[in-house]
């Protein structure tokens, strides 16, 4: 949940960096998400076998009731995210590409596929080691974790995207980075108790 200005984008990005120059659409839940994550993951398991450490469906796709782009969102740990070579082939082979390559950030990388290139769904996979991205993989599933279990910050959450997503932004980057005071609120509630 890192926030990233114009020069990190362009940095961290693998290929050439396009704006987002759409707005943002987010649609209701939908209860077809989860088998969507399901058989994505199927996917991934597949492709990986025990490199694959550990899969999680996250981000807002994730909680029930909460409006959300039409894109999944998973987390994969694997033993070494900068050995690109014991997972990167397998999981280009199975369709996704490598989209952002962050290694002074936990080593995360990012991998995507996209409707727009002929994939059946939108999919981000964040890709992290169980040792050195501990701070960020407790963060991200608390965060999950706390928004499928408190309504009100279900509903704060839902109330704040649906406000940013009718402003325009430059890379899609912008608006999640826009949505950061309210995520690190929320969090502060989930990692306290």
């Amino acid at each position: 949940m890192a926030t990233l200005d114009d020069d990190e984008i362009a940095a961290a990005m693998v290929g050439e960096v396009e704006p987002y120059a759409v707005e943002v659409v987010l649609e209701d839940y939908n209860p077809a998400w989860p088998d969507w994550y399901a058989e994505e993951e199927a996917v991934i398991r597949a492709a990986l076998g025990e490199v694959a450490l550990r899969i999680e469906h996250t981000g807002s796709t994730s909680v029930p009731g909460l409006a959300a782009k039409p894109l999944i969102d998973i987390l994969l740990l694997v033993p070494d995210p900068d050995d690109e070579a014991a997972y990167l082939p397998a999981l280009e082979a199975a369709g996704y590409a490598l989209r952002v390559r962050q290694a002074d950030w936990y080593q995360h990388r990012c991998l995507v596929r996209r409707v727009e290139s002929g994939a059946r769904r939108s999919v981000n996979l964040h890709v992290f080691a169980p040792e050195s991205g501990a701070p960020e993989i407790e963060r991200i599933l608390a965060f999950r974790d706390r928004l499928r279990a408190h309504d009100e910050d279900r509903k704060y959450y839902d109330c704040t995207k649906r406000a940013l997503a009718l402003r325009d932004w430059k890379f899609v980057q912008h608006y999640a980075n826009a949505k950061s005071e309210v995520i690190e609120e929320i969090l502060g509630r989930a990692l306290s108790g």
